[in-house]
Formats: C-alpha cells, structure tokens, sequence
C-alpha cells in the first residue's frame, strides 16, 4: 500500500455516495460491467484490480496509473510495482467509455476505488457505498512508492508504524489485510517463508515444504503461489483461517498471528466470525479510501488515467 500523506485538512475535498448521481448516473454501471468482464476472463484480475486501489493509496488520487514519460518519472517502475500490478488496460477501458458518455466528470481515482469494491463483491464478497468525488493528482512519487510500501517480509511492528502513520490504526490493517483472501504472490516475496525452521512449534513444515516444491529449480521470479490455497478466488475469511494453520503465505501475513497479541486476537476472531471481518473490512476500505482526496485546485479529471491534462 502507498502512503502519499497529505496531512493538511484544507486540502481534502468532501467526499459523497451521490457525486454523479445526476452529472454521470450511469458511471457505477459502466465500472462495475468492465470489472465483470474482466473477472470472467481471468479470476485473478479480482486480486489484481483491489491492489491498484492499495497502492494507489493512502492518498487514492490516481498517481499509480500514471505513465513514465521523458519529462515525468511515476510510480509504475518503483520496485513493489514493477512486473507486480497489472488490470491497468481495464481502467483504461473503462475510463475510456466514461469519457464518450460523460466526458472529464469521473476521476480515475474514483474509478480506482470503485473497481475495488466491484471486485470483492463479484468474488462473493460483501458490499459498501464507495465514496465518490476525488481529484486525481498531477504529480507521482517513485521515491514514496519505494520507500512507504510495507515489504511482504515486514514485521508487525514495521506495519503497523506505516499504517499509523497515515491515521489508520491495527484493527484496520488486520482488516485490511484480509484482501490476502484472494490473489497470488511471486516466489521472491515469500522467499524467507522457505527458511522457516522445523524445529519452531508455529511452523507448518507441510505447507512449507510445498512452497519449496514450487519455487525449487532454476528462476523461479515468475512462479506464483495462491495467497489463499483453500478458496483461491472467493473473498471470505478463509485467509485468517489459514494463518491459524500455518498457512499464512507472506511473512507479513503469517505475522499477524505470530508477532503479536493484539493482532493474533482479532485473526482469531475473524477465523471463527465472518461477519465481523466483512463488517471491518468495509468500514477500513472507505476510511483508507478517504485518505488525501485532492480538492480541484489541487488536481485534475484526467482524460486518460495514464497521463496528466
């Protein structure tokens, strides 16, 4: 997730479930059609459309999706994002038809919140009003990209100092993490997972043992593993369950139940209450969603999310 904080409360705009009710009513419909489509070709954009969104935040103003250019370095080539995020030709489409029916009116950072919350919900999990009416911003930070977002081998302490850090507190990054629920990782980012001993009562060497299977042999950069190998590609509380189990994929995940107690308590209740986490998880996507919203002096509606007006 990248932490773009904009600390200064006059520069946040409000923000409102019935932005384009009468300026663009049927942009939820058009987002949430592309968002299906997609989906159905390929289960995994679900995943990979929810972590634009979180990397696109805490400051959600559409700089991810902005492209290098001679005069302009963004963020698309920082290391957590380079050969990482993918589902960019989907807002394209989307924005693309946005802008023949109601043409600069929707934000590619509205569009990018919206895609989120479409792509929990078509993969059977819950729903929410997505707050609209953010700007998208004319500047990137490649430097901020690669110094804010948490590293996938992460401890709970380094979390939660960088969640803190932009207003959110534990309950919401244990929440939010639970988007783990869905998705795959490459070998490099559970790398140190491989390591674990046999000899630590908190190991499921079974599950360790499998993931060495799939990341032995030559170059494995590209190897993949499901982040939740139980129910893949439904967004449930299953990812909480698992790390109960050992089976957590990411050290940052696996984490959560053993490097603290605070966070472990909640990973339990999640495991054993569904609605709970839904309830949380819904509430933390729109509080991290109203992270920095640009006001329109401070930003633009793009034409393409790709570059700046």
């Amino acid at each position: 997730m990248l932490m773009k904080v904009n600390s200064s409360s006059d520069s946040e705009c409000p923000l409102g479930s019935d932005t384009y009710k009468y300026s663009c009513p049927e942009a939820e419909a058009i987002i949430f059609s592309w968002v299906e489509q997609a989906i159905s070709q390929d289960s995994r954009m679900a995943a990979s459309l929810l972590r634009l969104h979180f990397h696109d935040c805490f400051g959600c103003d559409g700089s991810v999706l902005l492209d290098d250019r001679d005069d302009f370095v963004g963020e698309k080539t920082a290391a957590p994002n380079l050969n990482s995020l993918r589902g960019f030709e989907v807002i394209d489409g989307i924005k693309s038809e946005l802008e023949l029916v109601c043409p600069q009116i929707v934000s590619c950072a509205d569009i990018l919140a919206t895609v989120a919350r479409d792509s929990v919900v078509l993969s059977g999990g819950p729903a929410w009003e997505v707050q609209m009416g953010r700007k998208d911003s004319i500047s990137a930070s490649k430097e901020a990209a690669n110094n804010n977002i948490p590293a996938p081998n992460s401890t709970v302490d380094v979390l939660l100092a960088k969640f803190q850090n932009v207003g959110l507190n534990l309950q919401d990054m244990v929440a939010l993490s639970g988007a783990h629920t869905i998705g795959k990782a490459r070998c490099p980012t559970f790398r140190s997972r491989l390591e674990s001993r046999s000899d630590s009562s908190d190991v499921n060497m079974e599950f360790i043992e499998s993931l060495q299977e799939l990341c032995s042999g030559g170059d494995n950069t590209n190897k993949v593993a499901h982040l939740d190998l139980a129910t893949p590609a439904t967004f449930d509380n299953q990812y909480y369950v698992n790390l109960l189990s050992g089976e957590g994929l990411l050290p940052s995940d696996q984490a959560l139940l053993n490097g603290n107690d605070q966070t472990r308590q909640i990973v339990q209740t999640y495991a054993v209450d569904p609605s709970a986490f839904y309830e949380d998880f819904k509430y933390s996507m729109v509080k991290m969603a109203s992270l920095g919203s640009l006001t329109q002096i401070d930003g633009q509606i793009r034409r393409d999310c790709r570059t700046i007006n």
